[in-house]
């Protein structure tokens, strides 16, 4: 199948016309086109009888939870989910990618101001692949380095606030004398 554009301006501004003012802060904005996004991935992978790839990489997907519950993080497979990012930029460079886009800043392209993904972290993916090998060892935090331990607290925070998504959906067991009433 040949590349589509889908213009969802149209789309996301019926959204945000719909949507209270209370509720459209820049994070519920973002989240949003991520959704819809993903809603029309849906759509033409169920007309074409295909299944949605993600574009996650492990610190992103299992590190820092780097994405939108279902937004960007609802897809049926994760080819590079097991791939920190350099390694994604190891196989990109063997399979000829370009460098343009080897070296192109990440960004989720959900902003207005294009901010790249390190921008809104606050440590890049490198940084991050550290953190996230050295918070599953033992390492003496004691020996860090000041931007070490700056970069190791992101990590852990974002690991922390995004757990909900880096779970499985937790199931609600029925007590028996509740579920025979």
């Amino acid at each position: 199948m040949d590349g589509v554009t889908v213009d969802l301006t149209p789309v996301f501004e019926s959204l945000q016309s719909a949507l209270p003012d209370a509720i459209q802060d820049g994070l519920t904005l973002a989240n949003s086109r991520s959704r819809l996004r993903m809603l029309t991935l849906y759509a033409f992978s169920t007309h074409h009888r295909m299944l949605v790839a993600g574009t996650g990489n492990k610190v992103e997907d299992f590190g820092v939870g780097f994405y939108t519950k279902y937004g960007d993080g609802g897809v049926d497979l994760s080819p590079i989910a097991d791939l920190k990012k350099s390694e994604v930029y190891v196989l990109a460079k063997a399979m000829g990618i370009s460098d343009e886009i080897i070296q192109a800043p990440p960004t989720d392209g959900l902003w207005n101001d294009n901010r790249s993904d390190e921008s809104q972290i606050g440590a890049t993916y490198d940084e991050l692949e550290w953190a996230m090998a050295f918070n599953a060892g033992k390492g003496d935090e004691q020996a860090l380095e000041p931007r070490q331990r700056e970069v190791l607290s992101i990590f852990r925070k974002f690991n922390r606030i995004n757990r909900h998504k880096m779970s499985p959906i937790p199931v609600c067991i029925i007590p028996e004398p509740i579920r025979n009433g």
